[in-house]
């Protein structure tokens, strides 16, 4: 297998490296520097992140059960109970966006 290169050691791999940079220029001095440091701090916040986050905290779903034996009569009472509420919120929040923009002087 004569095209593979010839199996160098580390010292060898650093002088090569060394006369390398030795024929670089400053702009690709800078570069590389460059490329290194952002890749220095993408590993950090790879290493550190895990650290800071912790576990979120569970979620309470609420569920509302009914009874199997409800009557249309029931279903359309609740439903009119609930468009109340949900009418009734929209109309806080409208006042709120409105006491909003009264205080920005948005008209």
């Amino acid at each position: 297998m004569s095209w593979f290169p010839k199996a160098v050691g580390p010292r060898e791999a650093l002088r090569d490296l060394g006369a390398f940079m030795r024929q670089r220029s400053r702009e690709q001095y800078l570069g590389g520097a460059m490329a290194l440091l952002v890749t220095a701090i993408i590993v950090i916040i790879f290493l550190v992140d895990p650290q800071t986050g912790g576990d979120p905290a569970p979620q309470v779903v609420e569920v509302q059960l009914y009874a199997p034996n409800r009557t249309d009569a029931d279903i359309k009472a609740d439903q009119k109970k609930d468009q109340a509420k949900r009418r009734a919120y929209q109309a806080e929040k409208q006042r709120e966006f409105k006491n909003l923009a009264n205080q920005f002087g948005i008209e």
